[in-house]
């Protein structure tokens, strides 16, 4: 598993680590489908992801227990269901030995790196039981320091995003994950569904190189492979794109999706940039180059900021707990929305370990200070 583990590292490090982010995009019907008819999509989704020569695939794990409380919120970028039934239909879908684990042998036999985003704490746990061999931590989540000191504590390579975020909260998460894990590799991301070029920021890849010294990265949720051949070309060695059969399914990520024949257009457009110093110089003298530069900064743009209340979490008790315990990671859950969950920031998690409570808590209730001695 080290071995698995050391060229996933090496590649992310010294070449491009292509990955087709299929998410949730195995779900394609407004109407529920049954656990086998979504393993099979997932299977198909594999299929061409390694057929185009994908190094990975990607998919997102959810555990509604400990991530979504039950309050009626609905994303900006999916109005087709309220988060609590969203991520709830996720879970149900993805039983693990009837969906995660084949779905692992299957990427296996297909010679492709398996791994996906744990949403929390539970569903890193999950995937742990499954078995990656690296984590992903999706932009929502970057302060979420409950899932966090779980991955940082495993050894594994980490990637995180930074879209939806200001420059001293990737900070925050660096330094966190950082302080006992020294492999993690950082993604320019702008959360927008789907993000126009003007709006793309790639120079920040400039400026994360620059400001990190680390593996950077570009998350891309744009129309079209030209800004990840400018992300290369400025030197990104890692490039995350949705990947969908059709744009046209129903589904959360799939208009913002790669299909097959535009992945392997990807993968083709990666090679030549990497194997000729002329075909790299000309495409960061394009006209899309050009557009999509912006600004060489850490950019929080207003159309991002929307999703941070319903994305960011809120320390919650996770468990029913008698006044005067003391509290340990088991007994905290991270969750969302922080907008209406009332706890502290999720980012306050170690602050709150090893006190005390005040008064007894019930599973779900908020942790504020004023609970805590």
């Amino acid at each position: 598993m080290q071995n698995v583990q050391e060229k996933i590292w090496e590649k992310i490090q010294k070449g491009v680590f292509i990955i087709a982010e299929a998410g949730k995009n195995f779900i394609q019907t407004e109407e529920d489908r049954p656990v086998e008819e979504y393993l099979k999509n997932a299977m198909q989704l594999v299929d061409e992801a390694a057929k185009a020569g994908a190094d990975a695939i990607k998919f997102q794990t959810h555990n509604v227990d400990d991530e979504q409380l039950n309050i009626n919120v609905v994303s900006p970028h999916f109005k087709g269901s309220d988060r609590y039934r969203w991520v709830t239909r996720n879970n149900k879908a993805t039983p693990i030995n009837e969906f995660w684990k084949p779905l692992k042998a299957h990427c296996e036999k297909k010679g492709i790196v398996f791994f996906s985003t744990p949403m929390s704490h539970g569903a890193a746990k999950i995937l742990d039981e499954v078995g990656v061999d690296l984590w992903k931590i999706g932009s929502g989540d970057i302060l979420d320091f409950v899932m966090l000191d779980y991955m940082r504590n495993s050894g594994k390579p980490i990637i995180i995003s930074s879209g939806m975020s200001t420059l001293e909260e990737v900070e925050k998460a660096i330094n966190f994950l950082r302080a006992k894990n020294p492999r993690v590799a950082l993604l320019h991301c702008v959360s927008k569904y789907p993000c126009p070029p003007e709006e793309l920021h790639l120079k920040t890849i400039d400026f994360y190189k620059e400001k990190f010294d680390m593996p950077i990265g570009f998350s891309d949720h744009s129309i079209g492979i030209e800004p990840d051949l400018v992300a290369v070309a400025m030197g990104a060695t890692i490039l995350e794109k949705h990947f969908s059969m059709s744009r046209t399914l129903w589904g959360s990520d799939h208009k913002v999706s790669m299909t097959p024949q535009e992945l392997s257009d990807l993968v083709n457009g990666v090679n030549k940039v990497l194997e000729s110093a002329e075909e790299k110089q000309k495409v960061l003298e394009s006209d899309f180059a050009k557009k999509g530069s912006g600004s060489k900064a850490k950019v929080l743009q207003e159309g991002e900021a929307v999703f941070r209340p319903l994305f960011r979490k809120s320390l919650m008790a996770g468990q029913d707990i008698p006044a005067g315990a003391t509290l340990t990671s088991e007994m905290v859950y991270a969750m969302r929305p922080q907008q209406y969950a009332g706890g502290l920031p999720s980012e306050k998690y170690e602050e709150v370990i090893g006190k005390k409570t005040a008064q007894a808590l019930k599973k779900y209730d908020p942790i504020t200070l004023n609970r805590l001695v």
